[in-house]
């Protein structure tokens, strides 16, 4: 595993903008999450790369994961209830963002790239938690390209 290891206001600084992007949601959208927990932590645990078959080395590649039932597959049958859960991951939404810090940088083709910087953190954090709602209801990897939270 690469390490990113995050400072604590590196960490509240993450948390503060899941909370602004959670007050911003739709009503509904934030019932939802009353009865969906999300759960923020640095990194997926080395479980849940077991499940998902992803070498832990790419753990910084993993921005969310969308645990228990979706709702198109719940059952009204007694027995043992998974709690479905959204799990946000620090280090991999940073990552995918470019860092905390802005950068700019000369592509191949002549062009500029630019990446980094809360307002691309902040757009990550919206589109993973949106991304993980839409794997709630029942949508596929495919369903949610097409809506533009791939």
């Amino acid at each position: 595993m690469k390490d990113h290891s995050m400072s604590p206001e590196d960490r509240q600084r993450f948390d503060d903008l899941v909370d602004e992007i959670v007050a911003e949601l739709p009503p509904r959208l934030m019932q939802l999450l009353d009865e969906k927990p999300v759960v923020v932590d640095d990194q997926p645990s080395p479980e849940m790369l077991m499940e998902l078959g992803v070498p832990s080395e790419l753990s910084d590649e993993i921005c969310g994961l969308h645990s228990g039932p979706m709702m198109t597959e719940r059952t009204v049958e007694p027995g043992e209830v998974d709690l479905p859960m959204i799990h946000i991951f620090r280090e991999g939404i940073v990552a995918c963002a470019g860092g905390w810090t802005p950068w700019r940088a000369a592509a191949p083709d002549g062009e500029d790239l630019e990446g980094g910087g809360v307002d691309l953190i902040r757009e990550e954090i919206r589109i993973t938690l949106l991304h993980e709602l839409g794997h709630h209801f029942g949508l596929d990897e495919d369903d949610l390209d097409q809506l533009g939270y791939a």
